[in-house]
């Protein structure tokens, strides 16, 4: 990304955008403006010392993860950390959303969260690692809202929750990019919010995915920006 605070209107475009004109500057008033962040959870920041490991396929597995907890830790994580204070400071209403089970065997997870692979976790709600992590905890009132599905809206009250706060504009950010962040985003579409997607304050599991996502849902679901950019467009 360049100096310019407005190239967001030009970057990330998919193939059915790419002659589109530039979208008007989001709503950010901080009435009607909440921030969402979904699913930095413990689970997916732990790892074990690499020095422990022997097997070469855990090795290896593990070495493939490495970007993605270098991302987390070095750019997402502060970059929500900041987004919070700025929020916070503005009296923006601030919102989290994190995947748990309400049952320790997990029997109450949603068919997409049972299935074998990478989302087939057991997070019962009380457990540590399903735990928001401790650099963004909620503060005070901050509502946290606890789904078993991909979407935040799907698996929870949260539409009516922002519904009575009178919230219109949602800027989202947390992981991962290409799942349950792009399924909030598309409910929140749906529901005629406007939404905001924080690209440096977002990861998948890759750089690809995560790039491949954005051009995706920007300009349809969302308007895709990063931090700067949001926060020169913050009214002041």
């Amino acid at each position: 990304m360049n100096g310019d605070v407005t190239d967001w209107k030009r970057r990330n475009r998919s193939f059915y955008y790419a002659s589109a004109p530039e979208p008007d500057d989001p709503d950010l008033n901080p009435a009607t403006t909440a921030l969402l962040v979904i699913d930095v959870q413990n689970t997916y920041l732990a790892r074990p010392d690499r020095a422990t490991l022997s097997d070469p396929a855990t090795l290896a597995d593990y070495d493939a993860w490495t970007p993605f907890h270098a991302r987390m830790n070095g750019t997402v994580i502060p970059n929500i950390a900041a987004l919070l204070a700025e929020c916070r400071s503005r009296g923006i209403e601030c919102l989290f959303a994190r995947i748990a089970c309400q049952t320790r065997d997990g029997r109450d997870r949603s068919l997409s969260q049972k299935k074998p692979g990478f989302n087939n976790l057991l997070l019962p709600k009380d457990e540590w690692p399903s735990q928001i992590v401790p650099e963004l905890a909620p503060r005070g009132d901050e509502i946290t809202v606890t789904k078993t599905t991909d979407s935040a809206l799907t698996g929870t009250n949260l539409r009516l929750i922002l519904h009575n706060l009178g919230i219109r504009t949602v800027i989202c950010a947390g992981i991962f990019t290409d799942q349950c962040v792009a399924s909030t985003v598309r409910s929140l579409a749906d529901e005629s919010f406007d939404v905001v997607v924080i690209e440096d304050a977002c990861a998948a599991a890759t750089m690809e995915l995560h790039e491949a996502e954005l051009r995706i849902v920007n300009m349809i679901y969302c308007n895709v920006m990063a931090t700067q950019e949001l926060r020169a467009l913050l009214p002041r």
